[in-house]
């Protein structure tokens, strides 16, 4: 299909704390849009503060879907995930507005645009349910161990205590022979919308200072409290509490460590995952990239508003 006639699709990625919230709403006023939340832990119930999840007020009566979908109990995977963005692009083209995927989960996203094809000829449910008795016998640090022999990108990229993650990133290699990043190239072939990915970067310094002002209000906003009530509801080894901002504070719970190691390491691995967004967007995907660094707010939406206005003409 000639790419003309394909569906638009806006996309506007960046690391986290860049400011892609802000500039979205006024993106998504300007070009008639509806936004799609790409972020893999917003889809989450009773998670708002940790995943800096965008309030009815700051929407500014813009629609937002995927957002508060799921239970923390709830498992979501990638294959759900590009299924019902897929689904909502549709919906919301029909409807003539403009569909506008936001966030910053690489491979979420990267599922959607491609054509990626999630399949039971490359899973092994009896290889799974192996790998998770064996989890159960020996510990997760056996089988991460593993996994970091056969696939140290993979293994790098991926939390020891993530073991869903870290029982797919084995099947794939079981099945398929390849490693999860080699699967995942073999895939991308060619964008199936008209697609536009607008990334947002800025100074490092500046980036990593912003995080750790972002953590500063996030527990001033409550996230002790949030984090508590989900930890008090009995919630362990599930899938959304291995978000940054979750599992930090569940050691200091569980009694392995200070509140005050627990906001440090909080804002080290927020600085280490927005480097890994950025490093993931420049290899993966076809960006034009906006350095915001020294631009004003009305700088940035009169660039980047031209910029997309060219490409939706």
């Amino acid at each position: 299909m000639n790419v003309l006639n394909k569906q638009k699709v806006i996309v506007l990625i960046g690391p986290t704390a860049v400011g892609k919230t802000a500039l979205s709403i006024q993106l998504a006023k300007k070009f008639n849009g509806e936004i799609i939340s790409g972020d893999s832990m917003q889809i989450y119930r009773e998670m708002d503060i940790g995943t800096a999840k965008i309030s009815p007020q700051e929407m500014e009566g813009i629609p937002h879907h995927l957002i508060d979908i799921k239970d923390p109990d709830e498992e979501f995977s990638v294959a759900e995930f590009q299924k019902q963005v897929r689904a909502k692009i549709k919906e919301i083209t029909s409807r003539g507005k403009l569909p506008m995927i936001v966030g910053g989960t690489g491979l979420y996203i990267q599922s959607v645009l491609y054509d990626y094809h999630f399949t039971e000829s490359e899973g092994d449910a009896g290889f799974r349910r192996e790998m998770e008795q064996r989890i159960e016998k020996e510990g997760i640090q056996i089988v991460y161990d593993e996994l970091r022999k056969i696939d140290a990108k993979s293994a790098e990229n991926i939390h020891p205590n993530n073991t869903r993650r870290v029982i797919r990133a084995l099947e794939i290699y079981h099945t398929t022979g390849k490693t999860m990043a080699q699967y995942q190239a073999d895939q991308q072939k060619e964008l199936l919308y008209n697609t536009t990915i607008i990334g947002l970067t800025m100074d490092r310094e500046q980036l990593y200072s912003r995080i750790n002002q972002r953590v500063d209000i996030m527990m001033e906003q409550g996230l002790f409290e949030e984090v508590k009530k989900l930890y008090d509801q009995g919630l362990n080894n599930v899938q959304s509490i291995q978000a940054i901002g979750y599992k930090e504070l569940y050691r200091y719970f569980e009694g392995n460590s200070t509140i005050e190691e627990a906001v440090l390491s909080l804002k080290q691995n927020s600085r280490r995952y927005a480097k890994r967004q950025l490093t993931w967007f420049r290899n993966k995907m076809n960006v034009h990239w906006f350095d915001v660094t020294d631009m004003s707010e009305l700088e940035k939406i009169e660039q980047i508003s031209q910029f997309v206005a060219g490409k939706l003409s």
